[in-house]
């Protein structure tokens, strides 16, 4: 018998191969407070900047991509992989205002293939260098036995910074605000169970052409998720004082996370006439013979990230973010006036937030 760890299925010198395909990627996100450069058992990043900061607060997020790995692993298309996993993470950190610092990723595999690790860090980290985030380390475990060959998971976390006094959150929401919707570039990366469900029904592959959905499945399936962070650090920036809250759509659906970001007491009214759905969700829905109004839950329908407003600041910030590729538009008012809010989604996630509902029927029939 032979005792070896190559003989229980893990390959460390394709880990090291790996490695070496992607140090030129990872290296690229290091700025001057990276130490240590790859491969170290931690990654270093100097602190010293936050000794600027009036009382620093840190901001950490983790999060992972979901079953759209399985889609990602059924067409071996694995770099777009990456972007999602920083956009799931690093825009949840932006949403309380923070500017990210530094994220380490971890990939579990069956079978370490050296190319196609190397693809998805180079998507994390084309992701990371895009927001301003350094990618400090990370780690690819090889799992035989507990995944097949060629089956693999993504997660990852990341550290951000804001001032105390400047952190957005319910507590700056005030009756009036008005509530601004960011158009997302498709599905992201929430609801592909739903999405796999629905194609495994109507004996739909990956690698169909559907006329309908404007190509192949899987490649339109596979649109990576929008990233907000820089857009959004800027018009913060540019604007101070404009935005007081913002709410990632991912999942739970638009009312769910738009609640969480609101005060107690208030309530919004979200209209659909305001935008029309991308294809990609008609066609699903369509295909599951349901609604749109029945996703609502699941998917974002065209709105990827909401930012809650001042009033007299709605002009400005809508031509901040289109004069930085987001397109953006009103979808609802904030109220704190007293009224019946059956039907208004409220208490999500553990947070007792405000109530949301949606109303109105969608733009384009």
């Amino acid at each position: 018998m032979t005792n070896s760890y190559a003989a229980a299925g893990v390959d460390t010198a394709a880990g090291d191969h790996a490695v070496e395909l992607m140090k030129a990627s990872v290296a690229a996100t290091h700025g001057r407070e990276v130490l240590g450069g790859v491969g170290g058992f931690a990654g270093l990043f100097d602190a010293s900047a936050l000794l600027g900061f009036r009382r620093p607060l840190l901001a950490t997020s983790t999060d992972g991509v979901g079953t759209k790995v399985a889609i990602a692993q059924a067409l071996d298309i694995h770099h777009t992989i990456g972007q999602d996993l920083v956009a799931m993470v690093v825009d949840d950190i932006v949403v309380v205002g923070a500017k990210p610092l530094f994220m380490t990723d971890y990939i579990a595999c069956g079978k370490v293939h050296p190319q196609r690790i190397a693809d998805i860090v180079r998507g994390i980290a084309e992701a990371c260098a895009a927001t301003g985030t350094a990618l400090v380390g990370g780690e690819t475990a090889e799992h035989p036995g507990l995944l097949g060959p060629d089956d693999y998971d993504v997660a990852g976390a990341a550290v951000g910074v804001v001032e105390a006094d400047e952190v957005l959150g319910p507590e700056r929401v005030q009756h009036g605000d008005v509530v601004i919707a960011m158009a997302s570039s498709g599905l992201h990366s929430n609801g592909f169970s739903l999405v796999r469900h629905i194609l495994a029904e109507r004996s739909i592959g990956y690698h169909d052409e559907l006329p309908e959905l404007g190509g192949v499945v899987g490649q339109v399936l596979l649109e990576p998720t929008a990233l907000y962070t820089t857009p959004l650090l800027e018009t913060l920036s540019d604007l101070p004082g404009a935005i007081h809250a913002l709410s990632h759509v991912t999942g739970g659906g638009i009312a769910a996370n738009l609640a969480r970001v609101l005060p107690v007491g208030s309530w919004v009214e979200v209209d659909r006439g305001s935008w029309s759905p991308p294809t990609v969700f008609r066609v699903l829905a369509d295909l599951a013979g349901d609604r749109l109004e029945s996703t609502e839950g699941t998917w974002n329908l065209g709105l990827g990230m909401l930012a809650v407003v001042a009033h007299d600041q709605v002009s400005a910030v809508i031509r901040a973010l289109e004069s930085r590729g987001v397109p953006s538009w009103v979808v609802g008012h904030v109220s704190t006036a007293s009224r019946e809010l059956t039907g208004f989604e409220r208490e999500t996630k553990g947070v007792n937030g405000g109530a949301v509902r949606l109303v109105g029927t969608f733009a384009g029939g």
